[in-house]
């Protein structure tokens, strides 16, 4: 009762007139206090190994005001410290080789236009590494600018056109969909059997200007994501195991993993939110 009216009177005062040791008040309050602080960590803990070891304080800050808390971001922090809490975020990462330039006279169509309003209509693609044993092996995905959804992927030792083909072929749905594929200069974008394809379901070329990582930036982005939360400090034993766990992983991405740039949904969350409006 005391605590629900500290903003109009004293405590003195009020327990003065409930004849209540100031004392035991404070006491109560202080045992409140610990048990909501015992609370908020244990949900934080759980939270943090739920989504991987993947978020830092914003989005686990989300997702306790899903849960009934407003706890701030430097508390969280200061959590996360204590309970000895590091995001995968946290860890340097380090740059691959880059693979020959591809030198096609084809113009930028996509010119950064990176927010779409139509599912499946750009797509965008890029490759990273991964290590199987002693040797690399690499992953393509294909993104929807829609809702950032991974809708086509890959992964194999070669860092080659035909994981593209893999990545294109592991797709939903009808490809004639897809209007326009956005990549950079990478070789392996570079194929006859791509152009064949492409121009087979229809989708039109555009490639970013060589050595601009910003003109193909939600898919660096994408792969800073995937580098940090899946392939950083991964040793697979066998292709085997890395396509299983890439299933899991791509799975988990598209229904679990809010994303800041999408209101903190997960991409399909997105794209049925956005689909009842226009029903």
């Amino acid at each position: 009762m005391i605590q629900n009216y500290c903003h109009k009177y004293s405590v003195s005062a009020m327990c003065a007139v409930l004849q209540l040791p100031k004392s035991t008040f404070y006491y109560e309050a202080s045992d409140k206090d610990t048990s909501e602080e015992e609370e908020i960590t244990t949900l934080i803990v759980e939270i943090f190994h739920e989504i991987r070891q993947n978020y830092g304080t914003r989005k686990i800050k989300h997702e306790l005001y899903k849960k009934g808390f407003q706890v701030s971001r430097r508390r969280i922090g200061r959590i996360m410290e204590e309970q000895g809490l590091v995001s995968k975020y946290t860890v340097a990462q380090y740059k691959p080789v880059k693979s020959p330039c591809n030198e096609s006279e084809q113009g930028n169509t996509l010119n950064r236009q990176f927010s779409q309003d139509q599912a499946r209509k750009v797509v965008v693609s890029d490759l990273t590494y991964v290590r199987v044993r002693s040797k690399w092996h690499y992953i393509c995905t294909i993104l929807d600018l829609y809702n950032r959804e991974i809708i086509g992927y890959s992964s194999g030792p070669q860092k080659d056109a035909r994981l593209v083909q893999k990545a294109f072929a592991s797709i939903n749905g009808n490809l004639r969909d897809l209007e326009l594929f956005h990549t950079d200069r990478g070789s392996e974008f570079k194929n006859q059997a791509i152009e064949e394809l492409l121009e087979t379901f229809n989708i039109d070329r555009s490639l970013s200007m060589k050595d601009c990582p910003y003109d193909n930036a939600v898919a660096e982005a994408t792969y800073k994501v995937i580098k940090t939360e899946f392939v950083y400090g991964e040793t697979f034993a066998t292709q085997e195991q890395l396509n299983l766990s890439l299933f899991d992983y791509v799975h988990w991405y598209n229904h679990i993993r809010i994303h800041g740039s999408l209101g903190y949904s997960s991409p399909i969350e997105f794209k049925k939110k956005h689909l009842n409006k226009v029903v």
